[in-house]
């Protein structure tokens, strides 16, 4: 008798130590939100917070990279994104480390007394534009309700003076990024491009910031080799989560 392949949920991603739905989420999961959570700075960190969590997938992706002491807050401003984040979160291996809360950043961070000594966001990108096919979507997608010089702010009152704050965005953008954080105050510790592979100039990149002044460390990652199989970067960052990766 033929052994039967496993069937895998859908509506959703399956990780190799998790699953994630995200049929009732905007943006769904995607490469950005994955190379953010597998490459955040989780060393020596108890609390951690996700600013714009969607589904959860960074949260959870924290979750599984830190130890039992680690407590991880994830924020979502629409309500459906926040109810699945939290269902997400409820049927992982963490959820006694997960908490979820759907409320705009901007007023949950002014009432909250703790600081966190880690911050990730995969935050909107882009300034209003063309109109989405719905307006979750437009709000994921676009600055209008979070733009970057509030969420810089946000996360400056809520982070430890040795936080780091580090986040996913398109590389023109990062560019600007930097600038404006420069301008808050803020000191840009870590830095990744990331391209599609050696012979294409970086898509996206990774930054991570700090209140404290320090040396920037750059590197440059390519997902896939020059015969279009993913490479041994790419592979090292994620084997942890993708099935398809070997440890």
């Amino acid at each position: 008798m033929s052994e039967r392949k496993a069937v895998l949920p859908r509506n959703g991603f399956t990780f190799k130590r998790f699953f994630v739905a995200h049929d009732r989420c905007a943006m769904k999961v995607g490469t950005d939100s994955i190379l953010l959570g597998a490459w955040a700075p989780v060393a020596g960190v108890q609390r951690v917070l996700d600013i714009g969590t969607g589904c959860g997938l960074v949260a959870l992706m924290l979750a599984q990279r830190t130890g039992e002491q680690t407590q991880i807050d994830a924020v979502e401003l629409d309500a459906q994104a926040a109810e699945q984040a939290r269902v997400n979160a409820e049927a992982s291996p963490w959820s006694q480390r997960v908490s979820v809360y759907h409320a705009d950043i901007r007023e949950w961070a002014a009432r909250q007394t703790m600081r966190y000594q880690l911050i990730v966001s995969n935050p909107p990108y882009y300034p209003p534009g063309v109109a989405c096919a719905s307006k979750q979507r437009e709000q994921a997608r676009y600055t209008t309700t979070l733009d970057h010089a509030a969420l810089l702010s946000c996360a400056a009152q809520l982070i430890t003076e040795e936080g780091f704050f580090c986040l996913v965005l398109p590389e023109q953008t990062g560019q600007q990024f930097i600038a404006m954080a420069a301008g808050q105050g803020w000191h840009c510790r870590f830095r990744t491009d990331v391209a599609d592979n050696d012979m294409r100039p970086p898509h996206r990149v990774l930054l991570g910031f700090s209140p404290q002044p320090g040396e920037c460390f750059t590197e440059r990652l390519a997902i896939r080799s020059g015969d279009r199989e993913y490479s041994e970067a790419w592979r090292g960052l994620t084997q942890d989560f993708y099935l398809f990766m070997s440890p």
